[in-house]
């Protein structure tokens, strides 16, 4: 118990705590996959934030968060598929951790277009809170896109 309390004060990060970080990723993941935007939701504090690029306004809120997905699943996806990993975690201060993941991302269109491809990665923020580890922040990134259904993403901060 008292490695516990050290190890939350000073802002490290135990096997278990990056082990919970990554499966909300996972998760994430898993239920956007599956058309599950309540589950999702609940991946995130009611606080967070979720910026999937700069042609949409940062969602702010567990609730919007819902709703905006659902609304994407409804009226543009019939199928996705999301894989993650190179998931690297790091200690942000007590109970607070940053993770950068890579994103490979498969969508087949409602509209009939082309199947989309997009390869990017994940910057989030996460929080420890009452209900465990949560998603306090995350931005989409993107290195590359073929027929997806954007025009323009976020970069992922690669050199020329």
């Amino acid at each position: 118990m008292a490695n516990e309390s050290h190890e939350r004060q000073s802002g490290t990060l135990d096997a278990d705590d990056r082990a919970a970080v990554a499966d909300l990723l996972y998760g994430y993941a898993w239920h956007l996959d599956r058309n599950e935007p309540e589950e999702l939701g609940e991946l995130f504090c009611e606080d967070a934030s979720l910026d999937y690029g700069p042609e949409f306004p940062t969602i702010f809120g567990r609730t919007a968060i819902v709703e905006a997905v659902a609304r994407g699943q409804r009226a543009i996806f019939s199928a996705c598929s999301h894989h993650i990993s190179n998931v690297r975690v790091s200690p942000d201060g007590p109970d607070r951790a940053t993770c950068t993941s890579y994103v490979y991302s498969w969508t087949q269109y409602r509209s009939g277009a082309p199947d989309g491809d997009m390869w990017g990665q994940y910057h989030c923020r996460f929080r420890r809170t009452h209900e465990g580890w949560r998603i306090a922040e995350m931005v989409l990134r993107v290195a590359g896109m073929k027929n997806f259904h954007r025009g323009s993403m976020h970069p992922i901060g690669r050199r020329p």
